[in-house]
């Protein structure tokens, strides 16, 4: 999807181990929901015409001093300005510590032979017309992933703790744009790999409500 004027505010699907990209106008709402349940999404995203301005887990983590996200918190980019409010969250179990999945990661940490999908490529695809590089995409926002630290530092990837139907919902705190996955490692989403839901609410619909 190119063209921001023709998201509409049904849901749309990404199919399993895909992604997609989309603008958000600010005040705009974005839903993302896990139909199925036990499945991980990778959002990032950069400020709409500034691509030196993008989602940052450092800046964000720095401020809340926090590393778990919910109702209330901001994401910020790179530059300190809001990016996104979640306005609401039905798991409250996000992480924002880890990088999209790669096919280096698989190789590196999982002895992956031959080609992997990946949350890294899918973002790159789905973000290469909107003028973003590979090496622009960082960590990203990921939705419904369960990672536990341990008190000795360790990290640990644990099953989602979303089940059918759960979302989150995030504000628009700038103009932006979008990269979103159904993410593509096993680890991530409890051996299995599913489509995840995403709607948007324009800011006018969101403000007649």
């Amino acid at each position: 999807m190119d063209d921001d004027d023709a998201l509409p505010s049904q849901p749309q699907r990404i199919a399993p181990q895909s992604g997609t990209a989309f603008k958000l106008r600010r005040g705009d709402l974005l839903r993302v929901s896990d139909p199925f349940g036990e499945q991980v999404a990778d959002l990032f995203a950069f400020q709409d015409g500034e691509a030196a301005c993008s989602l940052s887990s450092g800046r964000s983590i720095d401020y809340a001093s926090k590393v778990c996200f919910s109702v209330g918190d901001v994401l910020y980019a790179n530059d300190s300005q809001p990016m996104f409010t979640i306005v609401a969250d039905t798991v409250r179990r996000h992480d924002f510590l880890m990088a999209p999945c790669s096919q280096e990661m698989f190789a590196k940490l999982h002895h992956c032979q031959g080609p992997h999908p990946s949350c890294f490529d899918n973002l790159c695809r789905a973000l290469q017309p909107h003028g973003i590089a590979p090496h622009q995409i960082g960590t990203t926002f990921n939705i419904f992933m369960n990672v536990a630290i341990d008190l000795d530092g360790t990290v640990r990837v644990l099953p989602p703790t979303s089940r059918s139907g759960d979302f989150i919902e995030l504000r628009a705190e700038m103009d932006l744009v979008c990269g979103l996955t159904a993410c593509s490692a096993e680890q991530s989403n409890n051996g299995s790999f599913k489509p995840i839901d995403f709607a948007i609410v324009r800011a006018a619909v969101a403000h007649d409500a």
